[in-house]
């Protein structure tokens, strides 16, 4: 079923109609212009291919921050099933440069779960070793921890992608983006990238700010982390000048490395079809990933609360554990979200991959994602389950 009614543009499935009104109501409830994309797929096949706003199309790229750790962390995930990676093995025994400052112990698991306590460096990163995973584990490497490591977890927010690509690199001698683009991106002509060529920078739209209102602006100012605090040195607040989100995105030389943490460029349409490759058949192929290997890296095993966010209990291995935060959910969805509100996840129960994306930056609620996900993500769901009742 197609829709263009000024509002939302695009195509829904029988059955999923109550997603494109959801959309529909987050886009007329926006004081901007969102400018977002949302598509479904449910058992390998696409559902939902919806978008809206003036600035934006079916293909329109954009930068998809945090939502790029689900694309590096699927690939840690893949090289664990393949047994080329152990979960519990030291990280410093294939980067011995990392056992610095009392990191030697540290397990790729602990590593995975944001343990690792070097969520930052001193001093601050520069935009040009934000955009090197290369050059954010050179530093890391001999960076004392901001706790013991082990002991506690923090949102590793700029480089958990360069600390566990770093170990792939030094097991494998390959990038996470290049098995990425090998293994996943390139097989199922995924519109989501981590490097983006430059022929296709015609297609890319910049991030937008927040357009906060008074009441906004002042709850971000007083909200706003000390530089030096460990909140202030995850997300690069230490650094001259302190990292502005928007023009990191906007930035070419982070499009094109494609930094793993946070520099992942693509459309909806890419995001929700790599995690339907990671969960459903498609095309003949395989899910790439085991029901075990979900389940291990989808569910929390650490408890307690966030170092620098100071939420509770929200990962898994690499992954965010979603089904707490969302009941609808079964116990081993997983996935990421985006700074600017966006989310990306896979449900092995309901069949669903989904993907919001989103160019401007919406007021933060305390994830990445933004609280319109829950209504569209669970008509999502409920009308994918309706279908498998018929």
């Amino acid at each position: 079923m197609s829709s263009d009614d000024g509002r939302v543009q695009g195509t829904v499935a029988e059955g999923f109609e109550a997603v494109r009104e959801a959309f529909a109501a987050v886009l007329d409830e926006a004081r901007d212009a969102p400018e977002a994309q949302l598509a479904v797929d449910v058992d390998g096949r696409r559902v939902v291919d919806l978008w809206g706003g003036p600035g934006t199309a079916a293909d329109t790229l954009t930068g998809l921050y945090s939502i790029t750790k689900g694309a590096a962390h699927l690939v840690v995930a893949l090289l664990v099933q393949d047994g080329v990676l152990d979960l519990d093995r030291e990280v410093a025994a294939h980067w011995p440069e990392f056992a610095a400052h009392g990191k030697d112990r540290l397990t790729l698991r602990e590593l995975l779960a944001h343990r690792s306590g070097v969520v930052g460096v001193d001093g601050g990163f520069t935009t040009e070793e934000l955009a090197d995973d290369r050059l954010i584990a050179a530093r890391l490497a001999g960076q004392r921890p901001f706790w013991e490591p082990g002991t506690a977890y923090g949102y590793h927010g700029f480089v958990i992608g360069a600390l566990t690509g770093e170990v792939v690199r030094r097991v494998t001698g390959r990038s996470i983006q290049e098995i990425y683009e090998e293994r996943i991106r390139a097989p199922y002509g995924l519109d989501f990238h981590l490097g983006l060529p430059e022929s296709l920078e015609a297609r890319r739209a910049d991030v937008l700010p927040l357009v906060p209102t008074p009441e906004e602006a002042e709850r971000l100012a007083a909200g706003a982390a000390d530089p030096q605090s460990v909140a202030g040195v995850a997300f690069n607040q230490n650094a001259t000048p302190p990292t502005d989100l928007v023009a990191f995105a906007n930035t070419r030389a982070v499009r094109a490395l494609g930094p793993t943490s946070s520099g992942g460029v693509g459309t909806a349409r890419g995001v929700a079809g790599m995690y339907a490759a990671a969960i459903s058949e498609v095309d003949g192929r395989a899910p790439l990933l085991k029901p075990e290997t979900i389940t291990e890296f989808a569910r929390v095993q650490y408890r307690g609360t966030d170092r620098v966010t100071g939420n509770e209990d929200v990962f898994g291995l690499g992954f965010e554990e979603l089904s707490g935060r969302y009941p609808f959910l079964g116990p081993d969805a997983f996935g990421h979200s985006g700074a600017t509100g966006s989310l990306g996840f896979a449900d092995p129960d309901s069949g669903v991959a989904y993907a919001y994306t989103r160019r401007r930056f919406g007021f933060p609620s305390g994830y990445g994602a933004g609280p319109e996900n829950h209504r569209l993500a669970e008509a999502a769901v409920r009308a994918a389950l309706a279908r498998r009742e018929r």
